[in-house]
């Protein structure tokens, strides 16, 4: 069984006890989440889209991580104009336990 379900505007294909980096999702490690915005499931040959889906996610955080360095780097040639700006994007790593 596998669900597409949305979490901080991004679609995911989920399935039960997998792990997978999300975008930052508010709470400590240990804490249980629960995302209700499922968009589509299939279920033993049997698919479901729209608003008749009635299932939640449930999952749990493994930790808070951050992603590979970014370099963004802005130059103006003949103007002496340079700018360089790096982030790190932040990211929350869930394990599935369960679609409901």
């Amino acid at each position: 069984m596998f669900a597409v379900v949305k979490i901080a505007g991004q679609q995911f294909k989920v399935q039960k006890d997998q792990t997978l980096y999300v975008p930052h999702v508010a709470g400590n490690t240990g804490d249980k989440v629960e995302f209700g915005e499922v968009l589509l499931t299939d279920g033993d040959g049997k698919l479901s889209v729209g608003g008749d889906i009635k299932t939640k996610i449930r999952a749990e955080i493994v930790g808070q991580v951050k992603g590979d360095k970014v370099i963004a780097f802005k130059m103006k040639r003949r103007k002496g104009f340079r700018k360089k700006h790096g982030h790190r994007t932040h990211y929350t790593k869930i394990r599935i336990s369960e679609i409901v």
